[in-house]
C-alpha cells in the first residue's frame, strides 16, 4: 500500500494535468492496494459519481498509463479513468452478454461453469447451453441464479450411438466419434438461439465452426481452453504443421522447434497414445480429426483464454500468442473454492485415528479406469509404503466390484490401516484433514489444482495425455511433486515404483523431499494470495471488453 502523498509525486512525471480530470466522471478513493507497480494498479472499494448515478463500490484494473491522480483543495484525492468512466455506470443489463457451449464433457461443463460464476459475480448475464439431463448436475454449481441462465440441448440421434447418450462418460473412448458426431449436429440450434439471445461473446472450446457462426452474427467468438498453455503448446502448435502433414510417434515425443525450454517430453507409449487421439475422425472415417478440430478452434477464433497465471506459465502463453497470432488472456489460476460442507463423519472418524500428515489419499477421478493388474500394483504400492492409505478408486476394466478386484490377503494385511474406496468421496474435504500428508493423483485438471492449493505433498501418476504434460511440468519444471516411473515402451509402473516415489516426498530428510516441500509451500501462497485470482479476473474481463472496441 502506498500513501497518497507518493500518489502524487510517482504520478507528476506522467503529465496527469488537472485539466484532464472533471468532477461528473470523478472517484472518490477509498481504499487503493498496490499489485505490480510495473504493470497494473488495482482499486477495491471505490465510490463513484457518475452524472446524477453513484455506485458505492466499484472492481477496477487498468493500465498505469490510462489512469489520473489529482488532489482536491480539501486534501482529497481524486482518480480519473478513461476506462472506468465507460464501464462504472453501466447496469447488469448494459455489461456483455456472454453464451457458453462447453464440449459433452462433465470436466468440461464444470470448468466452463467456474468461469461463469466468475463473470457472473461482475455482473454479466449469461446464457450456458448443454444437454438437457445434465443441467440437473450443473444446477447446484450456479451461484448466480438470476444472472446464469441454462439454455437446454437435446442431443441428435445418431446411429450406433446408444439412446440416452449426453456426455463422454456415458459411453466407451470407442464411441466418442458418434458423440462428436451429434455435437456437430446441434449447429443449427445453435445458430437459432444465438440470433435469439444476441450475446456479445460466445465461450466455447471444441465446436469449430462457431467462430464463423459468430461472425456472421457480429459475435465475437472467445475459445476457453480446459487443456492448459503447456499441453496446446506442446501437441497443436502450428509450428508443428499438423494439418499440413501427417504426424509422427517420434514428432511427439520432442516438443515444436521454438517451445520454451522445458522438461516436457512424452514417452514412447505416451506418443502414442497422443497421436491416437489426435487422428480420432469425427465419424470414424473421412470426418474431420481431432487435432483439425482442435486446430480450427484455436486459429479462427477472436481470443484464447486459459485458467493460468503468467507466474507459473508465462513462457507457455507468450509462445502460444506468438504462434497463433491471436490475444492470450488469462483469467487466472484455478484456484478451488472452500467447501462449505462438512467431511462425512464416517470418513472423519475414521481418518482422526491416525497421526498428522502421515496418510497417504489417492484418487483418480471420475473417468480414469485402470487394468486390473495396474490396479492391483497400485495399491500394493501403497501397503508397501508402510503409511495408512485411503484410495478411491474405480472398480478395474472388466470387473464389477472393488473387492473381487483386490489381491488375495490384501484386505486382512491392511486391516486398520487401508481402505479402497470405489464411491464418489468429498476430495477437497478429504485433502484438508489434518492426518492427510501425500495426495497420490493422476493430474486430472482439477485435482490438480486442489492438490496444489493443498498443504499435502503430491505424487503423480498421470493416465491421459494432457495429464503427462500436467506431471512433467509440476515434477520437472517447478519440481513440487514426484511422479512415479514407468516403462518408456508399455507406460507399466510397479509397486516399488509407486511406494519410492510415496517415501521420496514423506522423507522430511531426504533433498527429495526438502526441495517438493520448499517449492510447493512457494506456489500454494502465491496461489491463495490476497487479490491474486481477483486481479486476474479483472484483468480478463477488461481485455473482453477491448474486443468489442
Amino acid at each position: 500500500t502506498m500513501p497518497p502523498n507518493l500518489f502524487l509525486q510517482n504520478f507528476q512525471s506522467k503529465q496527469t494535468a488537472q485539466q484532464q480530470f472533471h468532477v461528473t466522471a470523478s472517484l472518490s478513493i477509498l481504499c487503493l492496494h498496490y499489485y505490480n507497480f510495473k504493470h497494473h494498479w488495482k482499486m477495491t472499494d471505490l465510490h463513484s459519481k457518475i452524472g446524477d448515478t453513484t455506485s458505492p463500490y466499484i472492481y477496477c484494473l487498468a493500465p498505469i498509463e490510462s489512469l489520473y491522480f489529482v488532489r482536491s483543495k480539501e486534501g482529497k484525492i481524486y482518480l480519473h479513468s478513461l476506462i472506468m468512466t465507460s464501464v462504472a455506470n453501466m447496469s447488469s443489463e448494459a455489461l456483455p452478454h456472454i453464451a457458453m457451449y462447453p464440449w459433452f464433457a462433465i470436466g468440461h461443463l464444470y470448468s466452463f461453469m467456474d468461469t461463469a460464476n466468475k463473470l457472473a459475480e461482475r455482473g454479466h448475464i449469461i446464457s450456458f447451453f448443454l444437454p438437457t439431463k445434465t443441467q440437473t448436475k450443473l444446477e447446484p454449481l450456479n451461484l448466480y441464479k438470476d444472472l446464469i441462465s441454462f439454455i437446454p440441448i437435446t442431443v441428435p440421434h445418431v446411429d450406433g450411438l446408444p439412446s440416452g447418450t449426453e456426455i463422454t462418460a456415458d459411453i466407451p473412448r470407442s464411441s466418442l466419434s458418434l458423440l462428436t458426431t451429434a455435437f456437430d449436429l446441434t449447429e443449427p440450434t445453435i445458430d437459432s438461439s444465438l440470433r435469439d439471445i444476441k450475446p456479445h461473446f460466445v465461450f466455447y472450446d471444441f465446436a469449430h465452426w462457431l467462430p464463423s457462426l459468430a461472425r456472421r452474427l457480429c459475435i465475437k467468438a472467445i475459445c476457453l481452453s480446459v487443456v492448459g498453455p503447456p499441453a496446446v503448446g506442446y501437441l497443436i502448435s502450428p509450428e508443428r504443421k499438423l494439418i499440413e502433414k501427417p504426424i509422427t510417434v517420434v514428432d511427439l515425443k520432442a516438443p515444436p522447434q521454438r517451445f520454451p525450454p522445458s522438461s516436457i517430453k512424452l514417452s514412447a507409449h505416451e506418443s502414442r497414445e497422443a497421436l491416437t487421439l489426435l487422428t480420432v475422425k469425427k465419424d470414424g472415417q473421412g470426418g474431420i480429426s481431432f487435432v483439425e478440430r482442435l486446430m480450427i478452434s484455436y486459429i479462427d477464433c477472436d481470443a484464447l483464454v486459459f485458467k493460468a497465471c503468467r507466474e507459473m506459465e508465462g513462457i507457455y502463453c507468450d509462445y502460444l500468442e506468438a504462434q497463433f497470432r491471436k490475444p492470450v488472456i488469462l483469467s487466472g489460476p484455478m484456484v478451488p473454492r472452500p467447501p462449505t460442507s462438512a467431511l462425512e463423519n464416517k470418513w472423519a472418524t475414521w481418518m482422526d485415528g491416525f497421526e498428522a500428515k502421515t496418510m497417504i489419499f489417492c484418487a483418480f477421478g471420475s473417468e480414469c479406469i485402470l487394468k486390473k493388474d495396474q490396479f492391483q500394483e497400485l495399491i500394493l504400492g501403497l501397503e508397501l509404503s508402510g503409511l495408512p492409505f485411503f484410495a478411491v478408486l474405480k472398480p478395474p476394466i472388466g470387473v464389477e466390484t472393488i473387492e473381487s478386484a483386490l489381491p488375495k490377503g490384501f484386505e486382512e494385511r491392511v486391516m486398520g490401516r487401508g481402505l479402497v474406496h470405489g464411491e464418489w468421496v468429498q476430495q477437497q474435504l478429504i485433502l484438508q484433514h489434518p492426518s492427510v500428508g501425500c495426495f497420490v493423483t493422476h493430474c486430472g485438471s482439477n485435482s490438480s489444482a486442489e492438490g496444489l492449493v493443498s498443504e499435502c505433498q503430491l505424487v503423480l501418476l498421470p493416465h491421459a495425455v494432457e495429464q503427462y504434460i500436467i506431471a512433467r511440468e509440476l515434477a520437472g519444471d517447478i519440481k513440487l511433486g514426484v511422479e512415479v516411473e514407468k516403462g518408456e515402451e508399455d507406460g507399466l509402473f510397479t509397486r516399488e515404483g509407486v511406494c519410492r516415489a510415496v517415501r521420496a516426498v514423506m522423507d522430511d530428510d531426504s533433498k527429495v523431499g526438502q526441495e517438493v516441500r520448499a517449492n510447493h509451500t512457494k506456489w500454494r501462497e502465491l496461489l491463495l494470495s490476497t487479490g491474486l485470482e481477483n486481479s486476474y479476473l479483472d484483468s480478463f474481463v477488461q481485455r473482453l471488453y477491448s474486443l468489442l472496441e
